[in-house]
């Protein structure tokens, strides 16, 4: 029984922490400042787990090109006034979908301060305010807390699309209301 109280006590100190770090955490439109750290924090992610592929180098070497002139948007969360999280949203020529979740990332070092959860809910409220009405991503299930995270923003699996990325094995999609 006292080892269940105190992982229910650590359960919710852990909570009490992620909810103070909310504060500290500001979410800002990309800006060229920003690129550094859009490249830095995908590259770091992409190559612990898998090897860059040309789409990478594509996106992260150019984000004015590729994701924003095509009507696009970057997202950067600051803690403290410093870079620690970016994500994507690329405007997709797709009879089905809209928009695409792409290069999300944080920084090892802020992961598990709701700092991605915050991330995805701004993209998805920025999809709606363009007036998507779905979000596509791609990802892999080795990635299991990108997978959590993407579940509890709401979007659900689905199959069909080639990839241009060889470390995509699943395809998930989020209907906007």
């Amino acid at each position: 029984m006292e080892g269940d109280t105190t992982q229910k006590s650590g359960n919710v100190n852990k909570e009490q922490h992620k909810k103070q770090e909310n504060p500290a955490v500001v979410i800002v439109p990309y800006e060229q400042q920003y690129s550094k750290a859009f490249k830095e924090l995908n590259e770091e992610w992409i190559v612990k787990h898998f090897k860059m592929e040309p789409e990478d180098f594509k996106a992260l070497n150019n984000p004015q090109e590729y994701i924003l002139n095509g009507g696009g948007l970057i997202l950067i969360a600051l803690y403290n006034e410093a870079p620690v999280g970016v994500c994507a949203l690329i405007k997709m020529l797709d009879p089905d979908y809209d928009v695409e979740l792409a290069k999300m990332a944080v920084s090892p070092t802020m992961q598990g301060k709701n700092i991605g959860w915050l991330l995805g809910q701004a993209i998805v409220k920025r999809a709606q305010e363009m007036g998507s009405k779905n979000i596509y991503l791609e990802s892999n299930t080795k990635l299991i807390p990108a997978i959590n995270l993407y579940r509890k923003l709401g979007f659900k699996e689905v199959a069909g699309r080639n990839s241009p990325y060889s470390r995509a094995n699943i395809q998930m999609v989020l209907e906007l209301l």
